[in-house]
């Protein structure tokens, strides 16, 4: 497990507070995401993608703890990961309104999967030549359990989308209502200008051109059809979610807001 706890000497006076967001932004949206691929843990239509999609969530949630364990060194009130998963309230997630979105179809959630992991993978990859050392730890770690996942769900949206023309039906059909929640990834925060020009975080403008590049192949070989509806620029960072974080949150957090402080 990469060290949290050792980092370079950065001046951190005008930073602190933005990098804990941005490490509540890519904790959050990893936790969130882990627990809607979870629910298909049992339902899924086959018992291999029920065993691949639960190793997935498994990567995630894993990936989830190390950001907001560091998250947690920059907190006010200094709460630990298991806090800050378990006791907050959705206004104040930072998660990107992709991964809150509810499973639908399996369609729906292999390219959800698809769509995040082609942003995913390229941001740890940039991340891995983070100036903080702890970042670029967890960054590398992660990367490669994320090189698998991109690799799977571009091959699974390709298999599908060039498939049978149900199938192609039900992939399309999900890529349209996916296509509004992506460029809200790739979009700069005016808070991360610091991090970026102090090279602790990565450039979402380079970054996007990787994921362009990728979703656009992807896409072509699926045979599927790019939508023409623009891409939306806001959201979860800015503490703005669908209605359907809460409801997610309320069976996350349903034992330890039962039983408070209950430990196993």
């Amino acid at each position: 497990m990469p060290d949290t706890n050792h980092a370079i000497e950065t001046d951190v006076t005008d930073s602190t507070a933005e990098l804990y967001q941005w490490l509540l932004f890519i904790g959050d949206t990893n936790l969130i995401l882990s627990h809607r691929v979870s629910e298909w843990c049992g339902h899924a239509p086959a018992l291999e993608e029920d065993i691949a999609l639960a190793n997935t969530a498994l990567d995630l949630l894993g990936q989830a703890q190390l950001w907001l364990e560091l998250a947690g060194q920059f907190d006010e009130q200094k709460r630990t990961a298991d806090q800050l998963a378990f006791l907050r309230d959705a206004n104040a997630f930072r998660n990107a309104l992709l991964v809150e979105l509810p499973n639908n179809d399996f369609g729906c959630t292999l390219m959800r999967q698809f769509l995040f992991d082609a942003w995913h993978f390229p941001v740890l990859q940039a991340l891995v030549e983070s100036s903080d050392e702890r970042i670029a730890a967890i960054a590398e770690k992660a990367s490669r359990e994320v090189a698998y996942h991109l690799e799977r769900s571009s091959d699974l949206v390709i298999r599908l989308g060039d498939g049978s023309d149900t199938s192609h039906q039900y992939m399309q059909a999900a890529l349209d209502y996916l296509w509004c929640y992506t460029g809200e990834l790739c979009a700069e925060q005016k808070t991360d200008s610091v991090l970026i020009a102090d090279g602790i975080v990565h450039n979402p403008v380079l970054v996007a051109e990787a994921v362009h590049h990728t979703v656009s192949d992807t896409l072509s070989m699926a045979t599927l059809r790019v939508p023409e509806s623009e891409f939306m620029q806001t959201g979860g960072r800015a503490g703005v979610h669908t209605e359907h974080l809460g409801f997610l949150l309320a069976e996350m957090q349903f034992l330890q807001r039962t039983y408070p402080g209950s430990t196993w």
